[in-house]
């Protein structure tokens, strides 16, 4: 069981909750998420599993694309759904043309201030903690790209949008963001999230459906090797001499026709295409273990 499960986050739960549940599930303790959710959201949230978790650093980077709903009319302290509102709920009377011209400015590379009641750490503590003390909460702002953030739909007060960002972007940002640039206040009423690097919501599994795998002693079924993981890295077969090089952290030569030249990381993989270490290039087609499984 070294790999990734992708699960369906369920609503309310928060991503420790989460890894809690797989933990008893899989029977391991060495469970860590590749990026958090909020409890108000769902989707993909992919679980790295035994020594699998030792890729994670090579994730957490990794572009997120999300679904959501955006409440013009009423801004909250959180951003969300979840938050304390802040002053009157006002009436909204924009078009979708309006909408858009704001939406511009939230695409590219832009400078996102991250909300104050999120995991950021201030001296160590996360500004959420801060924020229920009522202590004061100062944050940097953050530059992010926005690959894609497109309307999906618009009725009522409720915009529906899609977006595609890099790791570290809040979406509920984008909404009070929004909010202030339309003069309304807003905030993000739902969001699910619907790929998370190379992960897909349509390899996700509900809770349910692990549980139920899990029971049967089948949770196997639901694993994604390391076998699949990283796709965009090169990748060299080694033999078990080799391996064991590696293993002994050995530099390690790459084949020209398997890796080019200008390839930063290399994946050092065995017969059966499991990885077994990751390389950075030294010169080039020769590379250094940094990290072994």
């Amino acid at each position: 069981m070294n790999g990734v499960i992708v699960v369906d986050k369920p609503q309310g739960w928060t991503s420790h909750d989460v890894v809690g549940k797989m933990r008893r599930l899989a029977g391991t303790k060495a469970i860590g998420h590749l990026g958090t959710l909020d409890p108000m959201a769902t989707g993909v949230l992919p679980l790295v599993l035994n020594k699998a978790t030792r890729l994670s650093q090579f994730y957490m980077k990794a572009d997120k694309a999300y679904e959501g709903t955006i409440v013009l009319g009423q801004a909250t302290n959180s951003y969300d759904a979840d938050g304390e509102p802040v002053g009157e709920a006002v009436a909204c009377s924009f078009n979708m043309a309006e909408i858009e011209e704001q939406l511009t400015k939230f695409r590219g590379v832009i400078q996102q201030m991250p909300p104050a009641v999120s995991a950021k750490k201030i001296s160590g503590v996360p500004a959420y903690k801060l924020a229920r003390q009522n202590k004061p909460v100062v944050l940097s702002a953050v530059q992010v790209t926005i690959r894609k953030l497109e309307m999906l739909g618009f009725e009522g007060n409720q915009l529906r949008v899609y977006v595609e960002c890099t790791g570290g972007t809040y979406v509920r940002s984008i909404a009070h963001d929004l909010g202030v640039a339309l003069g309304c206040g807003a905030h993000l009423g739902s969001l699910r999230r619907v790929r998370s690097g190379e992960f897909g919501i349509g390899q996700a599994r509900t809770m349910a459906q692990l549980t139920h795998l899990s029971a049967e002693g089948r949770l196997s079924e639901a694993l994604v090797s390391t076998a699949d993981l990283l796709p965009d890295f090169a990748m060299e077969r080694v033999n078990e001499e080799v391996a064991r090089q590696i293993r002994h952290g050995r530099d390690f030569n790459t084949s020209p026709f398997n890796v080019p030249r200008d390839a930063k990381y290399v994946k050092a993989v065995d017969g059966d295409g499991e990885i077994i270490a990751i390389g950075e290039a030294r010169l080039p087609n020769l590379y250094h273990p940094i990290l072994v499984l």
